[in-house]
């Protein structure tokens, strides 16, 4: 059974990201390519790295910061049971769907206050056009 292996320009290409915000993915541990060429200057991504690219910029889309994304993706790694690794899933959601929440609570405050200002404006500018 042959492997799919990819270099960092399949990969970079494939999810349109920059061949530097690939390294910087290494660099924080989400992927591990094996090194190959002379002084292993050539990065050999195997299909596990795109599994986990993949995930990593799923977690981005949802908000989860590099760390978290992660922590979530290592547990999948392991050959641990299931259980914890979903229980840390749906901690790491609730915490975030939290933050989500209290921000659009304060840009729905701030989006009150903006009508407020608006009609209070308005009906300045009415008053003003009365009088001339």
């Amino acid at each position: 059974m042959a492997t799919n292996t990819y270099t960092i320009s399949d990969l970079a290409r494939e999810f349109d990201l920059t061949t530097r915000a690939m390294r910087f993915y290494e660099d924080m541990g989400l992927l591990q390519p094996e090194r190959s060429g002379p002084g292993g200057r050539n990065r050999v991504y195997s299909a596990r790295d795109r599994t986990r690219l993949k995930l990593t910029l799923r977690a981005k889309r949802l908000g989860l910061s590099l760390t978290e994304a992660r922590e979530i993706i290592d547990t999948y790694d392991s050959p641990r049971d299931t259980g914890p690794q979903l229980r840390k899933f749906l901690a790491v959601l609730a915490q975030h769907r939290k933050q989500l929440e209290e921000q659009m609570a304060d840009l729905q405050a701030n989006l009150d206050e903006i009508k407020v200002h608006e009609k209070e404006a308005r009906a300045l500018l009415a008053r003003m056009d009365k009088a001339k």
